[in-house]
């Protein structure tokens, strides 16, 4: 009894721990990429995604939340001097979220605080580098609107 308890908890972690593995940040994003610069003048910058994916995002650091898929869904290359904060934000007609790996390699997750079901990721001082960005789901692949702004 032991032993089988043992080994389900085993099999268990050894499931979570590949989950979190399965991101990839260096891989290719699925929607594309974008370099901006801090001050950019096509702001807010958008771009459509569909949500979600078959990794559990929870597996992640910090309280992530949400399906998502293996590779970034979009990279961002941001070059500032952390002046003014840089916001990334999901518009969607279903509850998404956001996972983001920054410059700093530290994940960034967050589930409605943009209201009505939707992310919102603020970096008060934005960093310059890459931020690779997950856009979650809880149900299917959501058609989903990512904006990078620096416009609160």
């Amino acid at each position: 009894m032991k032993t089988s308890l043992l080994l389900t908890t085993l099999a268990g972690f050894c499931l979570m721990a590949s989950a979190a593995s399965a991101q990839d940040p260096s891989a290719a994003p699925t929607f594309g990429q974008v370099s901006l610069s801090a001050g950019f003048t096509n702001d807010p910058y958008t771009v459509e995604v569909f949500a979600g994916g078959p990794v559990d995002g929870g597996a992640l650091p910090g309280s992530c939340v949400g399906n998502i898929g293996d590779a970034p869904d979009f990279r961002l290359s941001f070059s500032g001097n952390g002046a003014m904060p840089l916001f990334i934000r999901t518009i969607s007609g279903s509850d998404t979220t956001l996972i983001i790996n920054g410059p700093d390699g530290q994940w960034y997750c967050d589930d409605d605080s943009f209201g009505d079901g939707d992310a919102q990721v603020r970096f008060g001082r934005p960093q310059s580098g890459v931020y690779d960005i997950w856009v979650g789901s809880f149900d299917g692949n959501p058609e989903t609107i990512l904006v990078i702004t620096e416009i609160e």
